[in-house]
């Protein structure tokens, strides 16, 4: 298996691992063997010990001697810390975007956003998911600043499995949607000011609405209300 075939292999692990935990398949506390993962999977251990080490980044799962890997979902404090740097960096890159975007860059923002606003009325959260991503990248990439779009590209890697949780909120993707006219408006009329403030404001709302979702799933565990899905065999 090729380097490229294993870093792929371990993205898909860690997605589906990011999801299930979220969804709460597996409790916190619940150990994740390596060996029977890999068989699960259908893939070496290699992309499972890639994937495990990506999701101890994020604080979905840590390891501790003796114990192996197991479930720990991020305490309020933690995530509020991870949240809080990422909506600085967020907001930067907004603000430098609305200063340096080029006008076919800002026509292209628009344009995702307008896809984002179709998806969200046709109620399709997996498809605004991806767009959502997009819509970021792009402003990131529109800050025309390669330290700035590498750090926040790494802190939105750990806060990523959170913040696409909170989709799952009723009403989060309208909500969002609104909040992203918000940024757009402003990079597009060039006010820096506004773009970082839209920005941050934006994404404490999604810290927040993220913080409530794990809230909602650790009570459903403390209830036993969530059942619990059997991983993909591929």
């Amino acid at each position: 298996m090729s380097a490229t075939k294993k870093l792929t292999s371990a993205q898909f692990v860690h997605n589906v691992l990011a999801e299930r935990i979220l969804k709460g398949d597996f409790r916190p506390g619940e150990k994740l063997d390596e060996a029977g993962l890999a068989e699960r999977f259908q893939v070496s251990r290699t992309p499972v010990r890639e994937a495990l080490r990506q999701l101890v980044s994020t604080g979905l799962v840590e390891h501790r001697p003796n114990r192996g890997v197991i479930v720990s979902l991020p305490s309020d404090a933690q995530l509020a810390e991870m949240f809080e740097l990422l909506a600085e960096l967020e907001g930067t890159c907004a603000k430098y975007s609305a200063l340096r975007m080029s006008p076919r860059e800002k026509s292209e923002l628009a344009q995702l956003h307008k896809r984002g606003a179709s998806m969200v009325a046709k109620g399709d959260e997996d498809s605004y998911r991806i767009s959502n991503r997009a819509f970021h990248a792009a402003i990131y990439a529109g800050a025309h600043n390669a330290l700035l779009v590498q750090t926040t590209e790494l802190t939105h890697a750990r806060c990523a499995p959170y913040r696409e949780a909170q989709f799952r909120l009723p009403e989060r993707l309208e909500k969002s949607l609104v909040e992203h006219s918000a940024v757009v408006d402003a990079i597009i009329a060039g006010d820096a000011a506004r773009a970082y403030h839209a920005m941050f404001t934006h994404m404490s709302v999604v810290r927040v609405a993220s913080s409530g979702y794990l809230h909602d799933l650790e009570q459903g565990q403390a209830t036993g209300k969530r059942s619990r899905a059997r991983l993909p065999s591929s």
